[in-house]
């Protein structure tokens, strides 16, 4: 019984802090836009202003004979 003179006031003195922080995060906006956050991941951001980088010749040799290599492996 005496237990509950310390239990009491600490639950309400927490209930009190947990609604303060409430309030706190609905008026500083936390709860204004839910979805498009969880939307966000979803799409990629395309900058279409933007050109693709260049692409060199040596790298365009090695990508024209990589499938070539591939189906010699194959048959073996």
């Amino acid at each position: 019984m005496e237990s509950l003179y310390l239990l009491i006031p600490l639950s309400v003195v927490f209930i009190v802090g947990a609604v303060a922080l409430f309030f706190w995060a609905v008026n500083s906006g936390q709860y204004d836009d839910l979805e498009s956050e969880g939307e966000r991941i979803l799409f990629d951001e395309e900058k279409p202003d933007q050109p693709a980088p260049p692409v060199d010749q040596a790298s365009k040799d090695q990508t024209a004979t990589q499938p070539q290599d591939d189906q010699q492996n194959q048959d073996v």
